[in-house]
């Protein structure tokens, strides 16, 4: 552990990113019920700033993704799996306090409505990546290829991740290199090694590696954030001045 969230308004923190404009900068956000807001948190913990989102709505949001100088908030969550549609909200990654506006992106799967809590960005291609939320043996995810801010964009199957006997999928990162991708359960880590040049949808079709990390020590865990290497990750659980936990292999 490397400390607490030091962020009172942070409650049921659902997603995890580092910033890729800001050095050594979380981005994380609450769960639903809250309003659409972003905050913005130190490696230690520390609240450094407060970022409202104008023209979003927090429905259900599960995750939190970055590519370039953008941030993608995923409000993918559907505990009854009964909305037609979700929504991505892209906004700056500038500045740590204030107001943006956020550009929405509303998907519809093309079967049936999913919950899902695991977004990730395609940093070759700009696709965005969903992945379900599933009690099965096997996580389906959908892509968006070309999301577009003007209509609904419907998304494709492009494949399911065997996950096991894990526990569901909660959440879903790439490191800032683009090397590095992973998808956690409430209990472990499902890694891949990204080749250059690969679509994340490729990636995701390679068998994974799993992290020697047992997640449930941290109870209600629905968030993770590569390092910039990926050779890290940080995770926060949610509650009330959560832990904030660096894993790394020994002497990392």
């Amino acid at each position: 552990m490397v400390g607490h969230v030091n962020a009172p308004a942070a409650t049921e923190l659902s997603g995890l990113v580092l910033s890729r404009t800001h050095r050594g900068v979380l981005w994380t956000h609450n769960d639903s019920g809250d309003s659409a807001r972003l905050f913005a948190i130190s490696t230690r913990g520390r609240l450094l700033g407060e970022l409202d989102v104008a023209g979003a709505e927090n429905v259900d949001w599960e995750d939190i993704a970055a590519s370039g100088d953008s941030l993608y908030a995923g409000d993918i969550g559907d505990n009854l799996a009964q909305r037609p549609d979700i929504s991505v909200y892209r906004v700056p990654d500038r500045a740590l306090s204030g107001t943006v506006q956020g550009e929405r992106f509303t998907l519809r799967y093309p079967d049936r409505p999913h919950d899902a809590e695991a977004l990730l960005v395609d940093p070759s291609s700009g696709a965005l990546v969903i992945v379900t939320k599933s009690l099965s043996e096997r996580a389906d995810y959908y892509v968006a290829d070309h999301p577009s801010s003007a209509g609904v964009t419907t998304m494709r199957h492009a494949g399911s991740i065997p996950i096991g006997n894990a526990l569901q999928v909660t959440a879903g990162d790439v490191s800032a290199d683009g090397r590095t991708v992973v998808i956690r359960t409430y209990d472990r880590a499902f890694v891949w090694s990204r080749r250059r040049g690969e679509s994340l949808v490729a990636t995701l079709r390679r068998p994974a590696c799993t992290a020697r990390a047992d997640l449930l020590v941290e109870g209600q865990g629905e968030s993770l954030a590569l390092t910039r290497d990926g050779r890290a990750f940080y995770t926060v659980p949610e509650g009330r001045h959560p832990p904030l936990r660096r894993w790394a292999p020994q002497g990392g």
